[in-house]
């Protein structure tokens, strides 16, 4: 099986996810508020994650089979990057969560249940970047920078 560069995924994944608030957009009423107001918020978030949280996790499959290059080196910029800007990421989830919570009432209550399943997903989603692609992220820059002998 081909290793799919996971910036390349989540770029698909986020353009995907995109496409589908957007459709939102266009139904009218609360829920289409909602949309609004979860792309206001989560579109800059992407372009965050796409350029800090995602690349080192290309490294991943490389560094779990033991090999190893002093060319990883140039993701330290990124890794050392993400850690300074983690409060903010953190911070941006928050409000993208409470979004995406607001989505998840209005699409109920007018009875948009695949925007609702939507939200929710997005939800679990978000928990699922703070509690393994950020750290892990974070983790091969500690892992790159062990191996180059730095502090």
């Amino acid at each position: 099986m081909n290793e799919m560069d996971p910036n390349e995924a989540t770029k698909i994944e986020h353009g995907l996810l995109r496409a589908e608030f957007e459709r939102a957009t266009r139904i009218g009423g609360e829920t289409a508020d909602a949309a609004r107001e979860v792309l206001k918020v989560l579109a800059p978030h992407m372009v965050l994650e796409e350029e800090l949280a995602r690349p080192p996790l290309k490294l991943l499959p490389r560094l779990a089979r033991g090999e190893f290059t002093p060319d990883m080196e140039r993701i330290l910029s990124k890794t050392e990057t993400l850690k300074a800007e983690m409060p903010r990421m953190l911070h941006e989830h928050t409000l993208i969560v409470a979004a995406l919570r607001q989505l998840l009432q209005a699409a109920l209550k007018e009875r948009h249940e695949g925007y609702a399943s939507l939200a929710q997903k997005v939800i679990l989603h978000a928990q699922q970047e703070e509690e393994v692609f950020y750290p892990a992220s974070i983790l091969v820059g500690e892992f790159v920078k062990l191996k180059l002998g730095r502090d």
